[in-house]
């Protein structure tokens, strides 16, 4: 349970779930759409970005001042968490190349390893960069949901699809676009969560510099962003194609949670109040990716 812990198997399930759901609740529901991965070879892809992440927060959990007080909280020796840093990095950077490889663009492989490279540069020194930080987790977390698109769609396009494969990539687009800005919130608030812990380390972070209070206020202006963006998608996709199920599923369960955010980040002050606006961000992140299912199906069976 504590090796869990080390590589943040939360943040894994809801990566892979994710994925999942945008292949099987989007892709596979699309009449007459061939996918240039199977089912066993989407598998491989999920594993893969699954293990270069675990490696990602294994390294990221084990660097810093204090390494030896961080591994004897997870029961691992360093040289084991070494160690599984590196089996994870190689397991998914070989599936990677595999996966390139039957695609017929092996070049895509670099991709894996440039995101393998950048997690451990990440750990290592840029965590300690202002707002770097947190681009480059937010970055990470978007990219996912391109590959994810980019291994599926790229290698079936013809003159024939190109329209609709367009489509579909600029929807998949819009998700990442979607979940950068939530990540990117969701990676400040933990950095209000763990001000004090980050001080200690001599980690520099925008509540750090700029106080908990103006950090707090200055989150409720970005938020205003995907909020708007949430508005713009679901007057443009939702309302336009009068999909009732889904625009009702958005503001109970995406719109609503991000105007409770607004109103409690404002005067949020305490690390019990921060965790637990972290947690219903993530929560939103989740009800935003099953979105798309709710999405298409209300097309499929009540537009």
């Amino acid at each position: 349970m504590k090796i869990s812990k080390l590589v943040c198997y939360g943040n894994l399930l809801l990566l892979a779930f994710s994925l999942c759901v945008f292949r099987y609740g989007f892709l596979e529901q699309q009449p007459n759409l061939p996918l240039a991965l199977n089912d066993w070879q989407f598998i491989l892809l999920v594993i893969s970005c699954v293990c270069i992440a675990a490696g990602g927060f294994i390294i990221n959990n084990i660097t810093g001042k204090s390494p030896e007080k961080i591994l004897l909280s997870y029961d691992v020796t360093e040289s084991n968490a070494y160690y599984l840093f590196a089996a994870a990095n190689i397991i998914g950077v070989g599936l990677g190349f595999y996966l390139s490889n039957f695609i017929g663009k092996p070049g895509f492989a670099l991709i894996f390893i440039l995101v393998s490279g950048t997690l451990y540069l990440y750990a290592s020194s840029l965590k300690h960069v202002l707002i770097i930080n947190n681009l480059l987790i937010s970055l990470l977390i978007a990219f996912s949901i391109i590959l994810f698109g980019v291994f599926n769609l790229y290698p079936v396009i013809t003159a024939d699809n190109q329209e609709l494969l367009s489509m579909l990539f600029q929807m998949l687009l819009d998700y990442a676009i979607l979940a950068f800005l939530l990540s990117f919130i969701r990676e400040i608030v933990k950095n209000l969560r763990d001000i004090d812990y980050n001080y200690n380390e001599g980690i520099s972070t925008i509540p750090i510099i700029l106080g908990k209070e103006r950090t707090a206020k200055l989150l409720f202006f970005i938020t205003l962003i995907p909020v708007t963006l949430l508005l713009y998608y679901g007057n443009t996709y939702i309302i336009f194609f009068n999909l009732i199920w889904a625009l009702i599923y958005g503001l109970v369960f995406i719109l609503g949670p991000m105007i409770y955010f607004l109103i409690k980040i404002w005067s949020a002050k305490t690390q019990k109040e921060f965790n637990r606006l972290s947690i219903i961000l993530k929560m939103v992140i989740a009800f935003a990716a099953l979105s798309i299912v709710v999405i298409t199906y209300n097309i499929k069976f009540n537009a």
